[in-house]
C-alpha cells in the first residue's frame, strides 16, 4: 500500500506495506515485530539504486512517535499489521 494521508486518517499496514508520510517527508514501512514487546517501522529516505533507509524499533506499549518530523499516534500493532494515524506536523523552534 503506497498512499499519503492528511492529518487524522487512519491507514493500516501489514508488513512490507509502505506509506507516505506527506509531499516532502519520508516514507515509511511497517516491519512487523521482531520480538512480543518491540514493534519497528522502517524510514525510507529513497528507493531504487541510490535509496537508502533504517530501522526504528519500539516499545509495543507506545503509541506516540515521531518520524522525520511528524507526530504518529499508533492505535494497533500486531505482528502481522499496524494501524496508524498522523496526527500533526511537530513544529521546531529556534
Amino acid at each position: 500500500m503506497v498512499e499519503s494521508m492528511g492529518t487524522g486518517k487512519s491507514v493500516v499496514l501489514s508488513v512490507g506495506g509502505d506509506f507516505h508520510l506527506r509531499r516532502g517527508k519520508d516514507y515509511i514501512v511497517y516491519a512487523g515485530m521482531p520480538s512480543d514487546s518491540v514493534y519497528s517501522i522502517v524510514q525510507k529516505k529513497a528507493s531504487g539504486y541510490q535509496g537508502y533507509a533504517w530501522s526504528l524499533y519500539y516499545p509495543r506499549k507506545r503509541q506516540d512517535i515521531i518520524i522525520d518530523g511528524v507526530n504518529v499516534f499508533v492505535e494497533k500493532v500486531t505482528p502481522e499489521d499496524i494501524e496508524l494515524r498522523v496526527v500533526s506536523p511537530t513544529l521546531r523552534l529556534r
